[in-house]
């Protein structure tokens, strides 16, 4: 049987709202495969329609915010349309760690050097030169587990000080990614008042051997380590955490599908945010089988929808979706929970990007 279906790229301009309200920090989360990245994409696109200077980043190590926006996008941040400030990156993990987890050029946002601080390649850490002696004894020579979490970390330290961007929107890992990432300014805080209490003894170890020898240049350098680095990646990284517990500045929205396995596990997601502290308030469910004008206030002349009255398996389908949905709303309840719709089409490029967004305002 042909059916005949108005082509997508129809869709006029003026049918579908631009802009949109959101934070100065959107964080989109959910399982593997729900939809994060299309609502980034989305609401980075509206953004920047709106005028706003909006970046959109993905860390997630695959990537899809390429295809979804249809354009090659970058490592670092680059404007990817001359007429709106949409800019846009895909963090490179290995390339944003270096060669090991605190590279000696400033990796980690700043930092200076942390595996020479702690004698990371050479020194009281650095295996059969050291005290702990042994090639295996450094820990810092090679990647550690976390690291992709790690470089996502270091590139959000860097844009929310990056004054082109008015707004940053993040297409973050799955779940469990996700929260390592979220877990890493706490873990990050107390390993560095760790190294700080470390080089302050060591410090006072070394001042009085100096004294004992009579000095040295060496000793007086030693005695005198350079830890400006680690304070102002201390302050950085509680300036993230601020930030991201501040529900004035930041919107983490949890994305999922109407199925009961992805309501249960965006349950347990929003009680590990809520215990982090970072305020969750919008849920998005996608991929609902239900009519875009019920969700949106665009034009839908040119909208599918299954056939709910003829098709037993749509009917159901939609049945599952039903019961998937009572549940999200009775779990969510206080939270604003925005319903996108399944789409006949895959959803990539500007045309159907702009009608998601609208489904999220």
């Amino acid at each position: 049987m042909d059916i005949e279906v108005e082509a997508v790229e129809d869709i006029e301009d003026e049918a579908v709202p631009e802009g949109v309200d959101a934070a100065d920090y959107v964080l989109y989360g959910g399982k593997g495969g729900v939809g994060k990245t299309t609502m980034a994409a989305a609401t980075a696109l509206a953004s920047a329609r709106d005028g706003t200077s909006t970046l959109v980043v993905s860390t997630d190590p695959a990537h899809s915010l390429s295809d979804t926006l249809e354009t090659d996008i970058p490592a670092e941040p680059a404007r990817i349309d001359e007429e709106i400030p949409l800019y846009a990156a895909e963090i490179d993990p290995d390339a944003a760690v270096g060669d090991g987890p605190f590279d000696a050029e400033g990796g980690m946002g700043g930092l200076g050097g942390l595996g020479q601080l702690l004698g990371g390649g050479q020194g009281p850490m650095a295996g059969e030169e050291g005290p702990l002696g042994g090639e295996e004894a450094d820990p810092l020579s090679g990647p550690m587990p976390g690291m992709d979490e790690a470089a996502a970390m270091r590139m959000l330290l860097q844009y929310m000080d990056d004054e082109r961007f008015e707004r940053v929107v993040i297409d973050t890992a799955p779940t469990g990614h996700t929260l390592r990432l979220l877990e890493l300014p706490e873990l990050m805080d107390s390993m560095l008042g760790r190294i700080l209490t470390l080089r302050q003894r060591l410090s006072g170890m070394f001042e009085n051997l100096g004294g004992m020898f009579g000095g040295d240049d060496e000793m007086d350098q030693a005695a005198e380590p350079d830890l400006e680095d680690l304070d102002v990646l201390r302050e950085r990284i509680e300036r993230l955490r601020a930030v991201l517990r501040d529900p004035a500045k930041t919107d983490f929205r949890i994305v999922m599908v109407p199925e009961e396995l992805s309501v249960w596990e965006s349950q347990r997601l929003l009680s590990r945010l809520e215990g982090f502290g970072i305020p969750v308030g919008t849920v998005v469910v996608n991929r609902v089988m239900q009519d875009l004008a019920d969700v949106a206030d665009v034009d839908a002349d040119w909208f599918v929808m299954p056939d709910l009255d003829h098709c037993e398996f749509c009917q159901r389908r939609w049945q599952v979706q039903q019961n998937a949905l009572g549940e999200a709303q009775d779990l969510f309840r206080g939270h604003d929970v925005k319903r996108v719709p399944l789409f006949a089409d895959e959803v990539r490029g500007e045309k159907l990007l702009r009608v998601v967004a609208a489904c999220l305002e």
